[in-house]
């Protein structure tokens, strides 16, 4: 029986330096050398994913943008995209009305963008897009900039008492996902078609390599979605109490390596 095995990044496999330690780097790329079918799950772009698992080896497709995309890491090909439809503008012109000024993610003219008003961030907008210092960055001088291209992902940065209205008003209509950023703290909103999501892709990811069964790891409540999905799922001992609820047991955190430690001891005997 094929199977697939999923891991979240941030508070997972990642230690809280965020990046993967050396040993989980040479675990996974001998387990995968062997045949382990292993991808990641994360709401990072391919280009941040690949600067903290540098040391990673991985030559099947990856979930980033929490599932809005799903990538081949060898070609960096599209395999499957999840964009948008017309309304995004709506939601723009609302999050304006209520004085938040998000970062926009869309590819324009065929380039990935992350787009900004400089003069309208907040001080946590401006602490990650300056941690962001790539080719998509993209600032713009108006709001009206912010509706270009096929937009594919949203992200606030600002109060909770700005934000959390505007999750529970979308949160129906579009996939949300609220929390708090575990590195700086600050508040985040971001907004996604509501087609997006990490299981969606774990399943399109499936059904493309097609693997029998599902084992996915994490840390964090938008990791729910996935763990209710998986044949099996573990929360590294640092995650959420709602998220360990939903798993099959827990291990090691992710600055002891749980993931690692977890799929040596596991599967190192099966390939």
């Amino acid at each position: 029986m094929s199977t697939l095995y999923v891991s979240d990044l941030d508070g997972t496999l990642l230690r809280s330096n965020e990046a993967t330690s050396e040993y989980t780097n040479n675990v996974i790329n001998k387990l995968t050398d062997k045949g382990l079918i292993f991808s990641y799950a994360t709401a990072r772009s391919l280009i941040t994913a690949r600067k903290v698992t540098k040391g990673i080896n991985v030559n099947i497709p990856l979930i980033v943008y929490n599932g809005a995309f799903v990538i081949d890491n060898v070609t960096e090909d599209i395999l499957i995209a999840n964009y948008f439809d017309d309304s995004v503008h709506d939601v723009l012109n609302d999050l304006f009305d209520n004085k938040v000024y998000p970062i926009v993610y869309a590819y324009i003219e065929g380039k990935e963008k992350f787009s900004f008003v400089p003069e309208l961030c907040t001080e946590g907008m401006k602490k990650f897009i300056n941690s962001r210092n790539d080719t998509r960055t993209n600032a713009v001088s108006t709001t009206h900039d912010l509706h270009l291209g096929d937009i594919f992902y949203i992200t606030c940065i600002d109060k909770p008492e700005k934000l959390k209205p505007l999750y529970d008003k979308y949160k129906d209509t579009f996939h949300c996902v609220y929390q708090t950023d575990i590195y700086t703290n600050e508040q985040w909103l971001e907004i996604m078609p509501l087609a997006v999501s990490k299981s969606n892709a774990i399943k399109q990811l499936q059904s493309l390599l097609k693997c029998e069964k599902v084992v996915v790891f994490g840390d964090g409540k938008n990791d729910i979605d996935m763990f209710e999905l998986a044949d099996e799922s573990y929360a590294v001992e640092n995650a959420h109490e709602d998220l360990k609820r939903h798993a099959t047991a827990v291990i090691l955190s992710n600055d002891d390596d749980g993931v690692a430690k977890w799929l040596e001891s596991k599967c190192l005997r099966l390939y």
